[in-house]
């Protein structure tokens, strides 16, 4: 397995509709087991294939002791919402905003093997299989905000230094994967 490196806004994979997944192979069966590493790794709730520059519906989760994958997910949502909850996001880093989520979901879809999978949901979990599920339809939780929370979280976003956030991230996951992804200077001496 191995941790992979999680695209910043701005990163065109993370605006554009995942597709379908058709080969159940053994690469599949790698990224979903290198997906769950650095989610793990980052200590996030999921995580988007595309998050990770693979435009596959694929994605990871782990919230209270619940924790799977779903490969090409269809979500059923309830009518009613929860409370709004703020949320966060791996390729936002340092934003987070509330978000109106519904309050119930049934993901379905299949796993590694083309197996049916369906997992009913509420609360957080409810709120990250219908994150996930956007990011593999190249929107963003910011797309969902409104009002007030909307200008503030697009200023925050317009003034974010992403690059020395970026070169930040890839500092500390070096000293817990002892790889930089890139964060060094190739071909130019030390």
């Amino acid at each position: 397995m191995a941790i992979l490196s999680i695209r910043i806004i701005g990163d065109p994979v993370l605006r554009t509709v995942a597709d379908p997944v058709t080969d159940f192979g053994p690469e599949l069966a790698k990224l979903v087991a290198d997906m769950t590493e650095t989610m793990e790794d980052v200590e996030g709730a999921g995580l988007a294939a595309p998050q990770v520059g693979i435009s596959q519906r694929v994605f990871t989760y782990r919230i209270g002791g619940v924790e799977g994958h779903i490969i090409n997910p269809v979500l059923e949502n309830s009518d009613d919402f929860q409370p709004d909850e703020v949320e966060g996001c791996l390729s936002i880093p340092g934003l987070g905003f509330p978000v109106r989520r519904y309050r119930t979901t049934k993901a379905t879809g299949v796993d590694l093997d083309g197996n049916p999978v369906s997992v009913e949901a509420e609360g957080m979990l409810a709120r990250c299989f219908q994150h996930e599920t956007d990011h593999l339809d190249g929107v963003l939780y910011t797309d969902r905000l409104e009002g007030d929370d909307r200008k503030a979280a697009l200023r925050a976003i317009r003034n974010a230094n992403y690059h020395a956030i970026t070169e930040q991230t890839t500092s500390q996951r070096a000293n817990s994967v002892k790889s930089s992804f890139g964060g060094g200077s190739f071909g130019v001496p030390e």
